[in-house]
């Protein structure tokens, strides 16, 4: 009997070439899962670079005795979305997990953002979370089983100055995997989020004020990249069959589950409010509202 976590399940991996979703890739091929490694080669802006991520990832594989395939069909489009399923299916013979990493940044302070910018990068993060998960789930649902990973982020769940366009979009993918979660729960199918805590090319290339940048250099060096990975294969295994519907967190060593919105406090009057006294009343909770300040973690040590 084999003691691969994944062994016999296959699994696509979107922008995969680099980064976290390379890791992922490579940890689920080593727990026996046979691998589609979605890269289409672009920068970090999403513009076309010439480069093949993809198959050097494949190599890889292969190269130490796994199962793997590359695609370069970019995930921001309904029609690349399905060529990515079908092209898994059509070489593995099925789909059980479904990782949606890709993405890109086009960081710009809200006010001076372009309209391309922002619907460029929710195009990849969430209409190609969307389109992809949208394309596998007829199929989990025809087999009764099926896993959705999806990347979320703090920028997203906290906040980060500066990229509305990546906020936006990583928040409607907690949206979106919720969604999947309760709609798809009668054919068993499970759908979670991780918001890595890693040091890649995204987190190289977020703006970040010139007096924050060696402390923020300090705080994410023992960020890894495997670390994240391993959640990933976990959340992907059987000892996770029940879990559906939350968002975990990875940081070097540490893991952690968020919280999400439910209402804290709250306040009635018999009759209804006029904006005036309601307005008396709104700033008093104060204490429960949610801080603009960058502290993600609340136990975490502040200067």
């Amino acid at each position: 009997m084999s003691s691969k976590l994944l062994e016999g399940q296959v699994a696509i991996v979107t922008g995969a070439g680099r980064g976290i979703g390379r890791e992922v890739a490579l940890a689920m091929a080593k727990q026996g899962a046979a691998v589609l490694v979605n890269d289409v080669g672009a920068a970090l802006s999403g513009a076309a670079s010439g480069d093949s991520p993809a198959e050097e990832v494949v190599a890889l594989i292969e190269s130490e005795g796994g199962k793997a395939a590359v695609n370069t069909d970019s995930v921001s489009s309904w029609e690349g979305a399905q060529r990515i399923v079908n092209q898994a299916r059509e070489t593995f013979g099925r789909v059980d997990i479904i990782v949606n990493n890709a993405g890109i940044l086009r960081d710009g302070i809200v006010h001076k953002m372009s309209p391309k910018d922002f619907e460029d990068v929710l195009a990849v993060h969430l209409f190609g979370s969307f389109y992809v998960s949208r394309a596998a789930a007829e199929i989990f649902r025809e087999q009764n089983s099926g896993c959705f990973i999806h990347m979320t982020s703090s920028a997203g769940l906290i906040g980060n100055i500066g990229q509305a366009n990546y906020m936006a979009a990583k928040m409607g993918i907690v949206g979106l995997s919720r969604a999947l979660a309760q709609d798809l729960e009668r054919y068993n199918i499970r759908s979670n989020c991780i918001a890595p805590f890693a040091k890649t090319r995204m987190t190289e290339g977020v703006n970040v004020p010139e007096d924050k940048k060696e402390a923020r250099a300090q705080r994410i060096a023992g960020w890894r990249t495997d670390a994240v990975a391993t959640l990933a294969v976990t959340l992907a295994s059987d000892a996770c069959k029940d879990v559906s519907g939350q968002i975990f967190g990875a940081r070097g060593g540490e893991v952690f589950v968020f919280s999400q919105p439910r209402p804290v406090r709250s306040v009635h009057k018999e009759g209804g409010w006029t904006p005036e006294l309601l307005g008396s009343v709104l700033p008093k909770f104060a204490p429960v509202f949610s801080p603009l300040s960058e502290l993600t973690m609340t136990w975490d040590s502040v200067d």
